[in-house]
């Protein structure tokens, strides 16, 4: 168990920086704007709203263009989450890391 206990203390102060990785591969799988430009709706921002696609996605007939903008909206959904735990897991981490 000890062995165990120092290889987490070893691993953990990485642990914000993975997640942070693993944010920033799914915000680059998230082409929400590609896909507004390809059936010409303008978009403001290169980051489109939630509600956007929320919206787009309720209200567009095309079955493949509202499946690719689910998966976009996975995407962004996952990109948050794991943002978020890197955000979280950062203090746990400093202590981690000036315990040890």
């Amino acid at each position: 168990m000890e062995n165990f206990l120092e290889y987490l203390s070893a691993i953990w102060p990485l642990t914000p920086l993975f997640l942070f990785i693993i944010a920033v591969s799914f915000r680059l799988l998230d082409n929400s704007t590609y896909l507004f430009l390809q059936k010409d709706i303008l978009v403001n921002n290169s980051n489109v709203s939630r509600n956007l696609l929320k919206k787009q996605i309720r209200s567009n007939e095309d079955s493949n263009f509202t499946k690719q903008l689910k998966r976009a909206l996975l995407y962004r959904n996952l990109q948050q989450s794991f943002m978020i735990a890197a955000a979280i897991s950062l203090p746990f981490s400093f202590i981690c890391y000036f315990l040890s």
